[in-house]
């Protein structure tokens, strides 16, 4: 059976305002019935021992997992600069390794217009290939979360290629429903397809090796997300025989706040998984 999550940035706007803290986060999930949450770094205050074995001791006693902890990098900066990209990156896995997460979330490379695309690859293969042995080394997987918007995983073949490059069975997959190249969420045109790229069909290549979903909500105030197809992602998913997480990252913010959003997407998956028998 598929494990529902939600990702803290779907409540990244009362948790900026103040609104919300990492525990409420945790409270929210356990409400809505969910079986686990992903963190991103950004909601973490502090790196304390005594502050992480509160959010472990808080998701225990709810019942809940922790999926994977979140890390924002990009290992398509200049030279010089990606030694500190690697360390910081690392820094993170060990704070997963105290937090008893099993995964940490990182994204590839954007592009430079200053540097050869073949030299951005082949300085984040080297970057990625050493967060990985350092994973492995502390007990916690890394996972490859598809990107676009200029990032070098805009679609499936390119995530696949990395996976296959870098080929370490500490590296894994974090599919991203809205963030290939062609999604309404991803084109420049939020809200419509861009029909130069087939998105549906780079999840189709990449989620055979993905472990982790992240289900993106964009328009739900119906109910039912209006922009991405999600009966026929589940198939996808179902085709591969997807066992993993899914989890909902509400994104939808400009029209509808994400106190009332969230629980509508929670819902609308349930349903569907429900029905695929998933």
């Amino acid at each position: 059976m598929i494990k529902l999550g939600c990702m803290s940035l779907s409540y990244s706007r009362a948790i900026q305002d103040g609104r919300m803290d990492l525990f409420d986060f945790i409270d929210r999930a356990r409400e809505l019935g969910l079986d686990g949450i992903d963190i991103h770094t950004r909601a973490l205050a502090s790196e304390d021992d005594a502050y992480l074995g509160d959010v472990r001791m808080r998701c225990l006693q709810r019942g809940l997992a922790i999926s994977y902890l979140g890390i924002s990098n990009n290992f398509g900066k200049p030279a010089g600069e990606i030694s500190a990209e690697i360390e910081m990156v690392n820094h993170w896995i060990d704070v997963a390794a105290r937090l008893h997460v099993p995964m940490v979330r990182i994204f590839a490379a954007w592009d430079r217009d200053d540097t050869p695309a073949y030299v951005t690859w082949s300085r984040m293969i080297y970057a990625i290939s050493e967060v990985v042995a350092h994973g492995a080394s502390r007990g916690v997987a890394v996972g490859l979360h598809n990107h676009n918007h200029g990032c070098v995983t805009r679609t499936g073949d390119d995530v696949v290629r990395i996976l296959n490059e870098v080929d370490h069975p500490g590296f894994t997959h974090i599919l991203d429903t809205g963030q290939y190249a062609g999604s309404p969420g991803a084109s420049g045109s939020r809200g419509n397809p861009d029909p130069a790229y087939d998105f549906y069909g780079s999840m189709e290549k990449s989620a055979p090796y993905a472990v982790h979903v992240r289900a993106k909500f964009y328009r739900v105030q119906s109910g039912e997300e209006v922009w991405l197809d999600y009966p026929r992602i589940l198939g996808i998913l179902k085709n591969v025989g997807f066992n993993g997480w899914m989890s909902v990252v509400y994104e939808g913010q400009d029209v509808e706040a994400e106190e009332s959003a969230v629980p509508k997407a929670v819902a609308y998956l349930r349903r569907l998984l429900a029905e695929h028998g998933m």
